[in-house]
């Protein structure tokens, strides 16, 4: 029999594809996972921006958790866009059940176009609930700021301000993601662990089609820690991924906005 890494996403629907559930069953099935899903918001949304976001209802989210984890095999799973306190509250319950070997958070709280997707008063239900099953949590730059009540930073010399804040966060390890520093040439992100610090810098990619490059590192970072890949590998495997993703996806012409990576960038 062939055993192929099952990997969940947690997350909610885009509805352009280009991020959230559909970005992440595009990276899970192009890093050689086999990819299930529960989603928690459908959004009306496409390269331009989000107009209107309608909650999964609760017993849904359940729903949906107990039939995958009751028949699946799922060695990881990552969680996106959750919306609110209840829903960070069901999901967090379900997970402490199933105990997944592996667990990637992306705190999705506002995309890169500014709409915002996680409700304020949720974010200690977040820190509290879900930060501290993480194996790893993927925040971008204003997200860490949020979670550890920063100024956001606008220079590589700030980013290294938020360092002790995030290693005082409850979970095992944090992916700072440094894409949001527009005037720099490299495009570093850090892994904070164990009391060390690694970046993982490469050159930037000059493209305006960057929308959903946060859920598909996420996604791709989970799918290689549940094919068994150590942590400082799947991150380095999952940064090579969505570096090339970026790239190839820079001269794609989809939607008339802000559009999305090249998921299958080997076919």
């Amino acid at each position: 029999m062939n055993h192929k890494a099952i990997v969940l996403t947690i997350a909610g629907s885009d509805s352009g594809g280009g991020a959230g559930i559909q970005a992440d069953i595009k990276a899970i099935s192009a890093t050689g996972g086999y990819a299930c899903s529960v989603i928690t918001a459908l959004t009306a949304q496409n390269t331009r921006g989000v107009s209107a976001v309608h909650p999964v209802p609760q017993e849904m989210i359940r729903a949906q958790l107990e039939a995958v984890f009751g028949d699946l095999q799922v060695t990881a799973v990552k969680v996106g866009m959750l919306g609110d306190s209840a829903t960070i509250n069901t999901v967090a319950e379900v997970l402490r059940r199933y105990r997944p070997a592996h667990l990637v958070v992306d705190p999705v709280m506002v995309t890169a176009n500014g709409d915002m997707l996680l409700a304020e008063e949720a974010v200690n239900s977040l820190r509290a609930e879900l930060l501290p099953l993480a194996d790893v949590i993927t925040p971008n730059l204003p997200e860490a700021a949020t979670l550890i009540g920063s100024p956001l930073p606008a220079t590589l010399s700030e980013v290294e301000s938020l360092f002790e804040g995030l290693a005082g966060l409850d979970c095992a390890a944090v992916l700072l993601k440094g894409g949001f520093l527009q005037q720099e040439s490299r495009s570093p992100d850090w892994l904070l662990r164990g009391g060390e610090v690694r970046c993982f810098d490469t050159p930037r990619v000059i493209t305006a089609n960057t929308h959903g490059t946060g859920c598909t590192l996420s996604a791709a970072l989970a799918c290689y820690l549940g094919q068994g890949l150590s942590m400082d590998l799947a991150v380095s495997s999952a940064k090579h991924y969505i570096d090339r993703a970026i790239l190839a996806g820079s001269t794609l012409r989809i939607g008339q906005g802000r559009g999305p990576v090249e998921h299958f960038f080997d076919r």
